[in-house]
């Protein structure tokens, strides 16, 4: 019975996050590999419409030995598993910045997502994870 619980709790926060970034990828492109495009004085690509220090902090994924790391970011950043891999790792690397803040597993990738390593602390990021909780109700 125990294990049956644990599993349920487990598919639940899958669910959930899968739904987190959805939105996420919803917020910024449509969930659409759209290019690259100036966002706030440097450019953004892909998906999740990620600038090339984000693509460095997730951990080049995707990226070829020897690739050039601009290349990788803009090819990884347009193939929805790939930036959706970055995504997370971004979060796994940055999310104990926010502990003791209250803050939902989704709100803290929403507003790291957003707002860089600080976004958890700083209101600048309110916007974006009220437009999120909105599309997934999640926390």
């Amino acid at each position: 019975m125990i294990a049956k619980i644990s599993l349920i709790i487990t598919l639940l926060y899958v669910t959930r996050a899968e739904d987190c970034l959805k939105c996420i990828c919803n917020r910024e492109s449509g969930c659409a590999p759209v290019g690259c495009n100036m966002d706030m004085g440097s450019l953004a690509c892909g998906f999740y419409q990620m600038c090339l220090p984000y693509y460095e902090d997730c951990g080049t994924p995707g990226r070829g030995e020897g690739e050039d790391v601009t290349a990788a970011w803009q090819r990884c950043a347009n193939d929805y598993d790939c930036a959706t891999q970055c995504v997370q790792a971004y979060y796994e690397r940055y999310k104990n910045k926010c502990d003791g803040t209250g803050q939902g597993p989704c709100e803290v990738m929403s507003r790291l997502h957003n707002g860089g390593p600080g976004g958890c602390h700083t209101s600048a990021t309110d916007g974006y994870w009220n437009a999120i909780q909105s599309c997934c109700g999640c926390s």
